[in-house]
């Protein structure tokens, strides 16, 4: 049965990580609503949290494994340039601009860090969860009418980065969808549509990095259960298939304009924990 859960964790992971409809806000619901005690252990683990997120981590990198190839070049470019003394201009340079972009985006993150566990604390209030989702799914309806952009990485400004960078610093909080934020902050700024999709999920490799490092710490002082490691590479495995399958839906999705349509999966969800959560507390 804990086989079954590391399963379900590992989907709901996948899918909502990617898809905008925010992946901790379903995970802490699924917790305080269902009161699903293998779920609660599960998700508990700070080893387990560190897996899926190298799932979906590993996901992104397979997803835009060409983006990383040519950032991952660059920086011997950048090496050669300072070396031969050309300095590290992006000018004309769009793989470069984007590294540094995407370095100003991750920026904000460092401002939530003092509210870490203040936010954590939310993951216990279903009815602010509810309130999130039904905020991301206003955000995702709006987003969805706006006027198409045009920049990409050699168009994108300093304040277009820490824009979509504060997006996905709020977007910490559950509920609020990290990808659904930073995408919609993005084409908020003209971006693109495509690129916005782009943006959001590269900057995401800088900011789970972040998180599995800071989890890799708790990690050391918890110690692991090795006991748990054949339901843990079931969720990993699911988390990563998922995950990899919902970026490609989402890529799809938003170039045909559809977007938006989240948002009701959004304002459902949020509208039935708050009655659901009242309605257990009354």
């Amino acid at each position: 049965m804990i086989i079954l859960y590391a399963a379900l964790l590992g989907l709901v992971q996948g899918v909502a990580e990617f898809l905008p409809i925010s992946s901790s806000g379903h995970l802490a619901l699924l917790e305080n609503l269902l009161g699903a005690q293998g779920l609660i252990e599960l998700d508990g683990s700070a080893f387990f949290n560190i897996l899926l997120h190298l799932a979906t981590l590993t996901a992104v990198i397979i997803a835009y494994w060409r983006d990383i190839a040519d950032m991952f070049f660059e920086v011997g470019h950048m090496a050669s340039d300072l070396v031969h003394g050309q300095g590290l201009s992006a000018r004309g340079n769009p793989v470069r601009k984007q590294m540094y972009m995407m370095i100003l985006a991750t920026v904000p993150l460092f401002l939530i860090v003092p509210f870490n566990d203040a936010i954590e604390g939310l993951n216990q209030i279903p009815w602010f969860i509810g309130a999130a989702l039904i905020l991301t799914g206003t955000l995702l309806y709006i987003s969805d009418r706006l006027p198409r952009g045009r920049k990409t990485a050699q168009d994108m400004t300093v304040l277009d980065a820490l824009v979509i960078g504060l997006a996905q610093g709020l977007a910490t909080m559950p509920g609020l969808s990290r990808s659904g934020s930073t995408i919609a902050a993005g084409m908020g700024r003209g971006l693109k549509r495509s690129y916005a999709v782009r943006f959001s999920f590269l900057i995401s490799l800088l900011s789970v990095a972040g998180a599995v490092i800071l989890q890799v710490l708790d990690v050391l002082e918890t110690g692991i259960d090795t006991a748990m490691l054949p339901a843990y590479a079931v969720g990993m495995l699911v988390a990563g298939v998922t995950g990899y399958l919902s970026i490609r839906l989402l890529q799809r999705i938003v170039r045909k304009g559809k977007f938006g349509g989240f948002a009701y999966y959004c304002w459902f969800v949020g509208v039935v924990s708050i009655v659901v959560w009242f309605r257990l507390s009354a």
